[in-house]
């Protein structure tokens, strides 16, 4: 769980889907069956920040709060054919920071509505699928179309997987943007991804990804002072996943590493771990324990002014020079953060399924690894809730 990006960060689809962090593996590695039943659910997702200190939330409001109910729908129109899609709509409000952790706030508020759907053929041992995505809010609309292949072994115990995608977004953000209004700037992503899926043993379940995104055109973000970054962003990203099965009392341990570089110069890393334990015949809980750590982009820029605040003007840049790289987003700072996290799960009868998942995220400078991080930037805080329900047809 991280801050909202709001359309200005972090990697697309393909890459995302490729590199999420573990998800229920309950079938063997080889390729997919056509579904014999289809799948609708419902999702709520809940999120809030916790207070910063020095925003005047008085004035301003409650602090970050997002609101996302989302449905999917799962499909089979053949033996050999299938369509899922999902829409959600974002909804997100509250006092955000323009610089760093606490500096010069402002009330915003946001909506997003997104739609994706995909068209999935399914052979012996492959299968091929087709993907299209929209999503639209007041200042920013993306569009977006991926395609994966993937191929089993003859003994079904080795998958392999291959994505690509393009995506293409437009920004306008005509009404409050603190470095003026910024209309009719475009972005452009390419993505590939390529991945290995191997069971190990009866009870060892493995999988490496690899995935890369390049795009150019506008990265800043205009809600933020003095936000210049690079018009190109190249984005390289490793994922190592072991699953093992218990067979003493049935549960499941999960564990992931996740490698990422880019060339704003942000290394980071995360490693997370879950154990899946039945509770009873109808109950699954599962904890999770995730921690990351990135370091600063090679343009941002410490909280130490030239003259005293609001002015966030930092020693050692030039008002003079409208090249300079330069960012003051708490998000490309150097961090540590934890995440703990537990889902229940409650499935009485085979078609139905009901869950709840609650995340607390915790961030703090010092936290880094192998580092002390970026100093003067205060704790940072949120806390997500999830509940979803699912029905077999």
């Amino acid at each position: 769980m991280t801050p909202p990006m709001r359309g200005f960060g972090g990697m697309g689809g393909i890459v995302m889907a490729a590199l999420a962090l573990p998800g229920v593996w309950s079938e063997p590695a080889h390729a997919e069956n056509a579904p014999e039943a289809g799948i609708v659910g419902f999702k709520y997702l809940y999120y809030k920040e916790d207070k910063r200190p020095g925003i005047d939330y008085a004035r301003l409001g409650h602090p970050i709060t997002v609101n996302s109910p989302s449905i999917y729908l799962l499909a089979p129109l053949s033996s050999s054919w299938a369509v899922e899609g999902s829409a959600v709509v974002d909804s997100l409000s509250g006092a955000t920071p323009r610089y760093h952790s606490s500096g010069g706030a402002s009330k915003m508020k946001d909506e997003r509505k997104a739609v994706d759907m995909k068209v999935r053929h399914y052979g012996s041992r492959s299968t091929v699928s087709l993907g299209f995505s929209h999503s639209k809010e007041n200042d920013y609309v993306s569009n977006a179309v991926s395609g994966d292949l993937s191929l089993s072994s003859e003994d079904n115990n080795t998958t392999w997987n291959l994505g690509l995608g393009y995506a293409s977004d437009k920004i306008d953000a005509t009404e409050g943007g603190f470095n003026g209004d910024v209309f009719g700037k475009k972005k452009k992503t390419a993505e590939f991804m390529i991945g290995v899926t191997q069971a190990v043993s009866a009870r060892d379940l493995a999988q490496f990804n690899f995935a890369i995104s390049s795009g150019k055109g506008y990265f800043s973000d205009p809600y933020k002072a003095l936000d210049v970054r690079p018009s190109k962003r190249t984005q390289i990203a490793g994922l190592v996943r072991w699953n093992h099965y218990l067979e003493a009392d049935g549960s499941a341990l999960r564990g992931s590493y996740r490698l990422y570089h880019d060339n704003f110069r942000i290394n980071a890393h995360t490693l997370q771990g879950e154990w899946v334990k039945r509770a009873s015949a109808t109950v699954t809980v599962t904890p999770l324990l995730r921690y990351y750590s990135q370091s600063s982009a090679s343009f941002y820029f410490d909280p130490v002014y030239a003259n005293p605040p609001p002015d966030p003007t930092p020693i050692g840049y030039d008002p003079n020079d409208p090249t300079q790289l330069i960012s003051e987003d708490q998000r490309l700072s150097a961090f540590g953060a934890v995440t703990l996290g537990l889902k229940l799960e409650y499935r009485p009868v085979p078609e139905w399924t009901l869950d709840a998942k609650v995340e607390k995220y915790q961030q703090r400078s010092n936290w880094r690894v192998g580092g002390v991080g970026s100093p003067g930037l205060e704790p940072f805080g949120a806390i997500s809730v999830q509940l979803g329900l699912s029905h077999k047809f």
